[in-house]
């Protein structure tokens, strides 16, 4: 077995245990993904600016089940390939206000990822940017790498020079990459890892390495954009030419308090006020939220300038939405697109079954159908929330007993059955019986 057919399979089955559970998968979207080609030119566009030094932006679109998260980490995976790092911050009430931006970037620190590090990459990155700027100082022969003082003193001077611009604004996030790659020197693990935490953003951190360091107190909301910055810096320096950054779940604003609400709105202008003034270059900003977020007087219209700027017409037939808007609409899925949803994934699990002839014969194209239908009905009719519950029970009750029981045929003995327990709120919301379980027999 060759190394790509184990990667593969590994993929495959990452892939495969996500969507048993009713999650969505980190990695591996691109092997199931449906409805999202009419955006890759202009995203990968996108990607290639920010590459270029450039950045982006934009507000993703869609109700409830349209598949925002599932763009957002697709997306992601692009990026990954284009060489960019990439985060995801859920953004909550309690948890990661929008308004308060230092808890922002410390959940944008926790969930960095690249091509080869998982969350958290931070001390990776950093890391690597320090063995990068050695080897470009060794590389021009000037000091011998034999001369450990001389090397740590051009190391010291080229840090300065590259993050001369966020030093100008926020001059402890320099003090503290210093302070970091001394502890190091030094052998003093504790220090160092006290130092990244604080780098990133972490509360709590020992006064002892602080003093190390010469930095004081906690990261504030303003000192938040210049964190951002100095990381971008470090980032392109290292190899990765930008971040991408996705806030999830950004209608939870329209359920908090006003003054809360507003704080985050203005939160979020800023920052692309900040990103349109070129100060993030390397930046490529995602947000998803509701129609009603983007349209609804709780939500971006509850700010003039905002709304401005994400201003999109939405009046056209779906089919004609620019994939460069600023607004991208998901239009969701009907009975055709889940079943496609459901074929791909059935040949996705077939390639690391044990029986792979068997799913094709007893999950065939017109039992898909079926079970979409079926799920479908269990919830109202409402073709755009079904996708996660289709995609369980698919995986779950039915590719799984057709591969381990030789008998099991999905047409005689599975009736799909959806307890209440197994429901999102939305999925809940959409079910059109009140009683515990829903029992639908399939033709």
């Amino acid at each position: 077995m060759t190394g790509v057919t184990e990667i593969s399979l590994a993929r495959r089955r990452e892939v495969v245990g996500a969507l048993r559970r009713g999650t969505v998968p980190q990695t591996g979207l691109d092997l199931f993904a449906v409805g999202l080609d009419r955006f890759t030119t202009a995203l990968d566009d996108d990607l290639a600016t920010v590459a270029r030094g450039g950045s982006a932006f934009h507000a993703i679109r869609g109700e409830y089940g349209s598949g925002k998260t599932f763009f957002a980490r697709w997306l992601a995976e692009r990026a990954k390939r284009a060489g960019l790092a990439t985060t995801e911050v859920q953004i909550s009430e309690t948890e990661t206000p929008l308004h308060r931006l230092e808890t922002v970037y410390r959940r944008l620190t926790e969930r960095l990822a690249t091509a080869t590090h998982q969350p958290s990459a931070l001390k990776a990155v950093v890391d690597s940017w320090f063995y990068t700027l050695e080897e470009e100082i060794l590389d021009a022969g000037e000091v011998s790498d034999d001369d450990e003082k001389a090397l740590a003193a051009a190391v010291d001077e080229l840090m300065e020079q590259r993050l001369a611009d966020v030093a100008r604004t926020t001059p402890a996030f320099a003090a503290a990459l210093r302070g970091y790659r001394d502890a190091r020197a030094n052998g003093d693990a504790a220090t160092a890892e006290a130092l990244i935490a604080w780098l990133g953003g972490q509360k709590s951190v020992a006064a002892s390495a602080r003093r190390a360091a010469g930095v004081r107190g906690d990261l504030d909301h303003f000192g938040a954009m210049g964190f951002l910055q100095g990381l971008l810096t470090v980032l392109r320096d290292c190899g990765h030419p930008g971040l991408l950054v996705v806030l999830d779940e950004i209608e939870t604003l329209q359920r908090v308090r006003g003054d809360v609400r507003e704080k985050g709105l203005n939160a979020l202008r800023q920052l692309l006020d900040e990103i349109d003034a070129g100060r993030f270059p390397g930046l490529f900003l995602v947000i998803t939220g509701t129609p009603a977020f983007y349209d609804g007087q709780q939500g971006v219209q509850r700010l003039a300038p905002l709304a401005q700027r994400l201003a999109t017409d939405f009046t056209t037939d779906p089919r004609f939405d620019s994939p460069r808007a600023v607004q991208l609409r998901l239009a969701g899925f009907d009975l055709p697109g889940l079943g496609e949803l459901g074929r791909n994934v059935r040949d996705l699990y077939a390639g690391a079954a044990r029986n792979p002839e068997r799913i094709a014969a007893r999950v065939d194209d017109a039992y898909l159908g079926e079970l979409a239908a079926a799920v479908t009905g269990g919830l109202g009719g409402k073709v755009g929330v079904a996708p996660r519950l289709f995609l369980r029970k698919l995986v779950a009750d039915v590719l799984d007993r057709v591969d381990e029981f030789e008998e099991f045929d999905p047409r005689l003995h599975y009736a799909l059955t959806v307890s209440s327990a197994e429901l999102n709120e939305v999925e809940r919301n959409a079910a059109t019986a009140d009683a515990d379980d829903i029992e639908l027999d399939l033709p």
